[in-house]
């Protein structure tokens, strides 16, 4: 017997070596970026609750919606099992690669309406293009009412349930 044979019928099989794989080659399947493999669709839906949470965030934003539409959800609050809608004030239209938004806001008495629709505008395209990927080409604020000190709400805008 050689030295060789003895030694690996003793010691066992030699594994400091790296396995080799034979007959294969390293490649990648598919070819190309993954990131380029198939379709990435964002529902309407989708942007409009971004869009909503990171507009409610700005401080001087009381609510969102128009008078009718928050009345409305109020009442539709209120209705055991309901869910209070991210999506009230909001309408978007998504693209391929882009979105535009409508945000219809109520801002509180004494706030500069022009200060809190540019941090609107910035929290919201921040918010939507980091989050989806989409590029934001217009955020429109309407300003659709002022709420004043004295005025009761419609419906309570508390951040914690």
């Amino acid at each position: 017997m050689t030295d060789m044979t003895e030694r690996n019928r003793t010691e066992g099989p030699d594994t400091t070596k790296e396995p080799t794989q034979v007959g294969r080659r390293a490649t990648r399947r598919g070819g190309g970026d993954p990131a380029e493999r198939g379709r990435t669709t964002i529902a309407d839906g989708v942007v409009e609750k971004i869009a909503g949470m990171a507009a409610r965030e700005v401080v001087g934003v009381h609510a969102m919606g128009s008078g009718l539409s928050r009345t409305f959800g109020a009442v539709r609050d209120r209705v055991p099992g309901g869910a209070k809608s991210v999506t009230r004030g909001v309408k978007v239209e998504v693209g391929e690669v882009q979105t535009a938004l409508d945000l219809e806001i109520v801002v509180d008495y004494g706030v500069s309406i022009s200060d809190v629709a540019r941090d609107v505008r910035e929290n919201v395209i921040a918010a939507v293009e980091r989050m989806t990927g989409l590029e934001v080409v217009e955020v429109n604020i309407a300003v659709s009412d002022v709420k004043l000190p004295d005025e009761e709400d419609e419906e309570p805008e508390s951040r914690l349930r």
